[in-house]
């Protein structure tokens, strides 16, 4: 990494107040492998100061944004799942309505990773990411593998860096 890049992300190393969303109808906390997982890595360096499995009905997603982006605490929210091409998978049209900037880096190199794992597979994926006026919004698939691969090589080390930016 570049010194400059470096320098440009530096700063307090403060924890994240963090959301995590699981988009399913039919999974439970106590099933829910993805939302799981993302809980695990990010605790390590940020609070989980929320857990929400919703439904993939965009009056769900739009009211849980909406608290979260009302509550101080809460600078990100990590979605997991709902981002395929299904008619059930809503969460990329209902959450790029919400967004007032997008930040469309993410989505493209989590396929780029993606595409080393799951080759030409990746295309089905709607991941995407943006904010909510200071809020940061991360979404990424709802299997484990996925949940890793974004969380490990995207979310975990650019967070500081997204929120510090977003809040300027």
């Amino acid at each position: 990494m570049s010194q400059s890049v470096e320098q440009h992300k530096s700063g307090p190393a403060e924890a994240i107040g963090i959301c995590v969303v699981t988009i399913s109808d039919s999974r439970t906390l106590e099933t829910d492998r993805g939302g799981s997982l993302v809980s695990e890595l990010a605790r390590e360096e940020h609070q989980i100061l929320r857990r929400e499995i919703i439904p993939d009905e965009p009056q769900a997603i739009t009211d849980l944004l909406q608290e979260c982006e009302q509550s101080p605490e809460i600078q990100a929210v990590l979605m997991t799942g709902g981002t395929g091409i299904s008619n059930r998978d809503q969460t990329y049209e209902t959450v790029s309505s919400l967004f007032t900037r997008e930040i469309p880096g993410y989505g493209e190199l989590f396929r780029y990773l993606s595409f080393a794992e799951i080759g030409s597979a990746t295309i089905l994926s709607r991941t995407t990411a943006g904010l909510i006026n200071q809020l940061v919004v991360l979404t990424m698939p709802g299997s484990p593998a996925a949940v890793k691969l974004a969380m490990e090589k995207i979310i975990l080390p650019e967070l500081r860096h997204l929120v510090r930016e977003a809040t300027k």
